[in-house]
């Protein structure tokens, strides 16, 4: 296991492709939660004191895919959550911004070309972020400003039309948004499938958060240790509804 300390855009922007696991659940915040890490954002980007916010960990699998890809993509056992919602707010931002970039490093084009989008991959390569179920159909429109496809995921729809609005209100000034942004921080947990045990430290990682039901953990025992393509379909003949 390696952990280090990671400014969150820096992590998004060196980073190949992240891949939620078909066993995790899917994408589940609020809009409470999105209010929190709005306010959050905004808020450490106004004072000029604070030089970071921290946001949580992201922990994935280093080689837990195989692709013909210069870099494999990231397997996330932990922190969809905070990667999707970001994922929402900077595509909000990039439709907002048009041609002006009001921080360095913050006009459409390069939020696009950093964090959300791999543009010299095509298909599913070419986006930043993989979901699962109708997250991912739902994050891949959105992504390409096209209309969700149904059935749509209600998180997703239902959390970007918040920051869009939230984006909206701001209306030309958008510098904290863009600054407070830049200061997250996140801690980069990156396993080693053949050294680390991914499903206890995926366990106990949520023991504190919201339970997990016998299934889930029988589940998630059985398709972790599984090549992806495998993965999806054990998981759709045994445990899709």
């Amino acid at each position: 296991m390696k952990a280090t300390e990671a400014k969150l855009l820096d992590f998004l922007k060196r980073s190949p492709q992240f891949v939620i696991p078909i066993y995790q659940r899917t994408y589940s915040w609020t809009e409470q939660e999105c209010r929190q890490l709005w306010d959050d954002i905004l808020r450490t980007g106004i004072n000029s004191e604070v030089s970071a916010h921290f946001v949580g960990s992201i922990v994935y699998i280093e080689k837990g895919l195989y692709q013909v890809m210069a870099q494999p993509p990231l397997l996330v056992i932990d922190g969809q959550q905070r990667l999707t919602s970001v994922m929402l707010i900077l595509e909000s931002l990039a439709r907002h911004l048009g041609d002006t970039e009001p921080v360095d490093g913050f006009s459409a084009k390069k939020l696009r070309s950093y964090y959300l989008l791999n543009t010299l991959e095509e298909g599913e390569r070419g986006f930043k972020l993989i979901l699962t179920q109708t997250d991912k159909a739902s994050l891949l429109a959105l992504m390409q400003q096209k209309p969700l496809p149904a059935p749509e995921s209600q998180r997703i729809a239902e959390n970007f039309t918040f920051f869009e609005d939230r984006v909206k209100s701001l209306g030309g000034d958008l510098t904290a948004l863009c600054n407070g942004l830049a200061k997250l921080v996140i801690v980069d947990i990156a396993l080693n499938r053949d050294q680390d045990n991914p499903q206890l430290i995926f366990e106990s990682m949520n023991s504190t958060g919201r339970e997990l039901s016998q299934a889930d953990l029988i589940r998630n025992y059985v398709l972790m240790g599984l090549e992806p393509a495998h993965q999806t379909r054990i998981y759709e003949d045994h445990w899709h509804p």
